[in-house]
């Protein structure tokens, strides 16, 4: 490998020549071996680098001419276009795991793009921080990042996922809006519920954690770009903060708006916080939602059997034709995973120290993972279970049938006690609840057939 020369404030540095990146990555890249190539900066922070830092220039361009050139700006904002169309891909190496400011990635930007915006100049004229870092800090464009990462994961990914379970939900709705079935409390036998029912349970649970979601993001579109260092905008032009949340707005098609109070932004990650229960809340509904598909569908022959479900792949390596539901597995797994991501967000939220918080890398992988993880585990849940939901009517309508809580119809007629009285005679001895209910003489079979109506319990 051909290496080239680098130099920051402590040195000389040797540094691939293939790479754009300068001497303070080389440096971070080589004192925090700490999950290389596994956990990396997210790809989701570095393209939210790559709006902030065009957003920066063009302001600064517009306050401090003299400073940010015509010339420097063309250069900066083809080189963030890069970064946001994944064509410096392999330049950002740094791992999760370095200063909790996230310093080095803010520099493994600057780098990048100045080291990229010279080539495009064919001169050495930008600077990673007299340029590319120009009215900033790591302190505030860091948290800035993470925020626009995060409400466009959310609103581009993470909702629009909700909303394709949501449709298929309606569509089974429609579908079973006829189907009467036995309902089930604590895992008991309930009283009846038609199919149709039991869905807009699931997809109203949906619904509510897509609105918190949302309300969770409008939180996190208050930027901390502006702040530098400790909040006060040192160094940074009177304006520069509403100014590049505007710039920031166009670029990202998102309304976003400079925080009111900096050192909130910097110091505090509530915001973060409550987005990521809103996710939680997610995770949570998810959790629910599988597990009743899988109990709904277990079996073939030995288990509920109430529904199928699309047999996606062999489910044993020993037991021939066994098939397994798969995907309700891997949105459980995805929802332990979130559960856990939100302790981590949480903990790391709570040990900001005076101006800032040194947890923010921590706080942002975990953030994004949990965005990214529900993004995909909805997609495939949708695909490759939810859409090919069949209810097994034949056997709802037989379990509804064989139900003892249908007795709950006949508490007007006979009373709680009498009622719990002729499904205790019908179990015990394995007789239809008419057949004890006459032969306790609480009803005539005539009378029992006028009010027991299962399909009308609903």
């Amino acid at each position: 490998m051909e290496f080239r020369e680098e130099h920051d404030s402590m040195g000389t540095v040797m540094v691939p020549a293939d790479k754009y990146w300068g001497a303070q990555t080389e440096r971070s890249r080589m004192n925090f071996p700490i999950g290389v190539g596994r956990e990396t900066m997210p790809v989701e922070i570095i393209k939210a680098f790559g709006i902030l830092k065009e957003a920066a220039a063009r302001v600064n361009h517009e306050l401090k001419p003299d400073k940010m050139t015509d010339k420097k700006l063309e250069a900066i904002i083809q080189a963030c276009d890069d970064i946001r169309n994944d064509k410096l891909d392999g330049n950002f190496p740094l791992v999760v795991f370095q200063t909790g400011s996230g310093t080095q990635s803010n520099m493994n930007v600057n780098e990048v793009i100045a080291g990229r915006g010279n080539e495009i100049l064919g001169e050495k004229l930008l600077h990673p921080n007299d340029d590319i870092n120009m009215s900033q800090s790591s302190n505030d464009t860091y948290p800035t990042a993470m925020h626009i990462a995060a409400v466009l994961e959310l609103e581009n990914g993470v909702i629009p996922a909700i909303d394709e379970l949501v449709s298929t939900l309606e569509r089974l709705e429609a579908e079973n809006a006829d189907v009467v079935k036995s309902g089930r409390t604590h895992l008991q036998d309930a009283v009846p519920i038609s199919f149709a029912q039991e869905i807009s349970g699931w997809r109203t649970s949906l619904l509510q954690a897509r609105k918190m979601i949302g309300m969770a993001a409008d939180q996190l579109k208050y930027l901390a770009l502006g702040g530098t260092a400790v909040g006060t905008g040192l160094n940074a032009p009177a304006g520069f903060d509403v100014k590049v949340a505007e710039e920031v707005s166009g670029l990202s098609g998102i309304s976003f708006k400079t925080a009111e109070n900096k050192f909130h932004a910097l110091s505090s990650k509530d915001e973060m916080v409550f987005a990521h229960g809103a996710l939680k809340s997610l995770a949570a509904d998810m959790m629910k939602m599988a597990n009743d598909v899988r109990w709904l569908a277990s079996g073939p022959r030995c288990g509920l059997g109430e529904i199928t479900i699309p047999e996606n792949e062999p489910g044993s390596s020993i037991m021939p034709g066994k098939v397994n539901p798969t995907q309700c597995e891997q949105v459980t797994m995805v929802a332990v995973q979130v559960m856990g991501n939100d302790a981590a967000v949480g903990i790391a939220a709570s040990q900001g120290n005076f101006e800032l918080n040194v947890f923010m890398p921590v706080i942002a992988y975990n953030f994004l993972q949990s965005a990214r993880l529900l993004k995909d585990s909805l997609r495939a849940f949708n695909n490759n279970c939810a859409y090919g939901i069949k209810a097994n009517r034949e056997k709802m309508r037989s379990n509804l049938h064989n139900s003892l809580m249908l007795v709950t119809a006949l508490n007007p007629y006979i009373g709680y006690e009498n009622a719990a009285k002729t499904a205790k005679l019908a179990y015990k001895e394995n007789i239809s609840l008419k057949e004890a209910c006459v032969k306790l003489g609480f009803l005539s079979e005539e009378k029992f057939d006028e009010v027991f109506k299962p399909e009308e319990m609903i």
